[in-house]
């Protein structure tokens, strides 16, 4: 076999795990001889560790019986429709936000990771249904009820903390829950985390940022996996405009 000094890590980038990735957005990982992770199995196992993580918010809140407007949830439904409509136009202006940020972040030569979603990006019609209809719906509603609700929205309605320094510390923490992409990556999520608090505080809706954070996650995997437009394209056009 050939040798040479390149670093192989170079031709390709590195997991969340530390591995080297390959630059084929469908490269499948193996976990041993003989078994390989493909994107179906990758989804399945996202939704089901983020559906075990809304249903740990969900059942606390239950048994402990915090009110539903605490968490930010409205038991009338009627604003429902202004909070889909107002939250996906949310997602778009945060979307365009993060594509300019990884522009910037390229421009500085700072490296923003995304392997993890290259890895789940579907090879099929059925995994596309999976990842739209079900996973990022399950990580939207999952990651809200989290870091918005049980960490912002009740100990401010229960022990009157500020919701502004509970939306620092859950930003922090949601900036942290986003490790695997990379240093860049922790800082972008920790902003981005910081508006959606921003968003939930402002107008008391878990389902504004919910159809939000589901926006965005969208939007990332449409643009870059679905049309193959690469990460730094939008942004750049953005800031050229």
């Amino acid at each position: 076999h050939e040798q040479t000094d390149r670093d192989p890590v170079t031709d390709g980038q590195r997991d969340a795990s530390g591995g080297t990735v390959a630059p084929d957005s469908h490269h499948t990982p193996e976990t041993g001889p003989g078994i390989e992770l493909t994107t179906g199995v990758l989804l399945a196992n996202v939704a089901v560790t983020q559906g075990i993580v809304a249903l740990v918010v969900v059942v606390a809140a239950w048994y402990f019986a915090i009110p539903a407007e605490a968490l930010g949830a409205d038991p009338t439904g009627n604003a429902l429709f202004p909070a889909i409509g107002l939250g996906a136009a949310f997602g778009v202006v945060l979307w365009v936000g993060n594509e300019l940020s990884t522009a910037l972040a390229d421009a500085v030569g700072a490296a923003y990771d995304e392997a993890v979603r290259q890895l789940l990006a579907p090879d099929s019609a059925g995994s596309w249904a999976v990842l739209l209809g079900v996973v990022l719906p399950i990580i939207a509603v999952s990651e809200e009820l989290l870091f918005r609700a049980a960490l912002i929205g009740v100990p401010a309605a229960g022990y009157g903390v500020s919701p502004w320094l509970l939306a620092v510390v859950a930003s922090a923490a949601f900036a942290l829950g986003h490790g695997a992409q990379g240093r860049v990556g922790v800082v972008v999520t920790g902003a981005l985390g910081f508006v959606l608090a921003a968003g939930y505080v402002v107008s008391g809706s878990l389902l504004l940022v919910i159809v939000a954070h589901y926006v965005i996650n969208a939007l990332e995997f449409l643009v870059h996996e679905g049309l193959g437009i690469d990460d730094i394209s939008v942004g750049r056009r953005v800031l050229d405009a």
